[in-house]
């Protein structure tokens, strides 16, 4: 279990701060997706449970040891993967997992079982240099390293960042299946679409939590009316959108803008509204909110 309580850390000398005041913990055998966009403190915050920064104040625990007090034995049963490729580059894919297995008294041979799903996609250029490697076989061969000894808990700061969606699902499918032993896992993203992945999620926004449930609590807490709108000469349509005294919210989000409205305007209206200012092919039509529409509600 992860035990995190009244985290606080901050940067030149105060005036920049990471973490304010960050509480939650997280379930043996669970999946927690911290979610938020760069600069949120989602790297400060697993570089602290992870015992290579000091907080300002406040606790960490995992599995009972202290962040802190306790980091010789907390390296010792997390794996962690930083969000930058931080493996040496100029060694092989398999030097660089004998490396890390060495660090911690075992061999590929003895955990292999571990990592085998993941490692065996990229053993076929086991001789190949890690800094010759693309994005998404540079992530495989990180995260075989974090597992190589056996942790108990694996903290991966935000591991997709630049990697192409085949090989993000593919990433994410191995965490479930790493769920399945029993591995906890605390997981950052900027990836909103990522968060239906996680067992429980909390999104957070300079250095604070705004809201933590299960992906689906988030979505259910949505309070808003909601829906989308699409058509031709769609940034200037987003334009008139924001000059309508009754849309409350409007974001591009793809094909689509999503705007939020007051509860009294009506689809047609809205329409008619388009029509009179040029806009004669737009659809309009109610929507269930994703986790991405509750973050910009959350901090609109």
């Amino acid at each position: 279990m992860i035990e995190v309580k009244d985290l606080d850390k901050s940067y030149r000398k105060g005036r920049v701060k990471a973490l304010n005041g960050i509480s939650f913990t997280v379930e043996d055998g669970e999946i927690f997706g911290v979610i938020g966009p760069d600069g949120a403190g989602k790297s400060s915050l697993f570089r602290i449970l992870a015992s290579l920064i000091l907080p300002d104040s406040g606790s960490a625990t995992m599995n009972g040891y202290d962040a802190v007090k306790d980091y010789r034995k907390v390296r010792q049963i997390i794996g962690y993967m930083p969000g930058r490729f931080s493996l040496y580059q100029d060694l092989s894919v398999e030097e660089n997992l004998t490396f890390f297995a060495t660090l911690f008294n075992t061999t590929i041979e003895e955990n292999y079982h571990l990592i085998k799903d993941i490692y065996q996609q990229i053993e076929p250029f086991k001789n190949r240099r890690a800094g010759a490697l693309s994005g998404g076989m540079k992530q495989k061969l990180a995260l075989s390293c974090a597992l190589i000894h056996k942790p108990e808990i694996l903290i991966l700061d935000e591991p997709t960042t630049g990697v192409d969606p085949v090989s993000r699902k593919e990433f994410w499918d191995m965490l479930g299946r790493l769920k399945e032993q029993g591995i906890t896992i605390l997981v950052s993203t900027a990836y909103m679409d990522e968060a239906s992945r996680c067992d429980r999620i909390a999104l957070i926004r300079e250095g604070e939590f705004i809201a933590s449930d299960t992906p689906q609590g988030i979505i259910d807490d949505y309070p808003e009316v909601l829906w989308s709108v699409e058509g031709s000469r769609m940034s200037a349509l987003l334009d008139v959108l924001r000059g309508n005294a009754q849309v409350k919210s409007s974001f591009a989000f793809g094909d689509k803008h999503h705007i939020t409205v007051e509860e009294e305007l009506y689809p047609d209206e809205l329409k008619q509204y388009l029509v009179d200012k040029g806009f004669h092919d737009v659809r309009i039509a109610p929507i269930e909110p994703t986790v991405e529409d509750c973050f910009m509600a959350l901090t609109s």
